[in-house]
């Protein structure tokens, strides 16, 4: 029997250290003006010498545990969606330990940027199976240590955060998660990446082995530009169409927090007035699999999602990959 799924809870963190526009003009060639006119940022955070990326998952985790009122032992997945392990073998098992979750099964999943949105719909499968009865799904990613913070095009756009939300299965008539469609294309993967170096190695009689390691984040931002303003509406406006929703009947748009001007540019294409858009780009920056709920979660608890509400939402990034989903919170407020 197929089952319903309920988003519950909520919650983020994000590290102590903030950079503003005006410091990193100190580093490179750039100031505040140039990138709040191109972006939407004026600060970013970024993750210090006493912070890890499983920490602010941890914080995230408890909150969204706390706000649904779980005890951490009656969790039976921790599902980590982030590009930026701590550890490339996965850091969900580290996260699960630090929450106490002992029943739970923990891994990473790997989507870049809609990494969140892919992990929420993996998460609601185990959910509508019957195999599992709550699922802490967990976006986190620090940027930070994959930028280069010499190149002046893509150091201003990225920062470190996380976000989560707990999902419970109940009955099929009272479903939160509406309809999703997902979508990836690896033919233009390379107008955002993060490679490996090839770098081949002497290792005995004559062979040799390709030592590890990654460049810095590498886009096309032109290109990364064109494709979110042409395929998010896209998506978008498949789901809705699929599912027989109106833009008018949203009660919330929430986007992927890349750039205020893709943000502003789909919200036009629906008709959707500000009000309900929901940004806090400004503040954080580009976090990757976090910005989904990390905004959730700042909007739940300031109180202007409230429960019923329907939320579409649509994240996009390297792969290239995106996606799109529509929800309605259930959770407090």
């Amino acid at each position: 029997m197929i089952r319903g799924v309920t988003l519950v809870g909520s919650g983020s963190a994000t590290p102590c250290q903030r950079v503003s526009n005006d410091q990193l003009g100190l580093r490179v060639e750039t100031n505040d003006a140039w990138i709040k006119s191109r972006t939407g940022i004026r600060v970013r955070r970024v993750v210090g010498p006493e912070e890890s990326l499983a920490d602010l998952a941890k914080q995230a985790g408890l909150s969204a545990i706390h706000m649904a009122g779980w005890d951490p032992e009656s969790i039976d997945l921790v599902l980590l969606a982030t590009s930026t392990p701590d550890d490339l073998f996965g850091s969900a098992p580290k996260v699960q330990a630090k929450l106490g979750a002992n029943r739970a099964v923990a891994f990473d999943l790997t989507a870049a940027c809609s990494g969140f949105l892919f992990a929420l719909v993996t998460a609601a499968q185990f959910l509508r199976s019957g195999a599992m009865q709550r699922v802490l799904v967990i976006g986190a990613d620090q940027l930070s240590r994959w930028v280069d913070w010499d190149d002046r095009r893509s150091c201003v756009l990225f920062g470190d955060g996380a976000g989560a939300v707990a999902l419970q299965a109940t009955s099929s008539d009272i479903d939160g998660l509406i309809g999703f469609c997902l979508k990836s294309d690896g033919a233009r993967g390379d107008c955002l990446n993060l490679p490996q170096l090839v770098e081949h190695m002497p290792l005995v009689d004559g062979t040799t082995y390709q030592r590890g390691g990654f460049s810095p984040i590498q886009m096309n931002g032109q290109e990364v530009y064109k494709f979110a303003v042409r395929e998010v509406p896209s998506i978008l406006e498949q789901l809705l169409r699929t599912q027989n929703i109106e833009a008018g009947q949203l009660d919330w748009l929430l986007l992927h927090q890349a750039n205020q001007r893709i943000l502003d540019g789909v919200a036009n294409r629906f008709n959707i007035p500000t009000s309900k858009v929901l940004s806090n780009l400004a503040d954080y920056g580009n976090t990757s699999a976090a910005t989904i709920p990390l905004m959730l979660d700042e909007a739940v608890r300031d109180g202007r999602v409230k429960s019923g509400d329907l939320i579409a939402s649509s994240g996009f990034g390297a792969g290239l990959s995106w996606g799109a989903a529509l929800f309605r919170w259930h959770g407090p407020n």
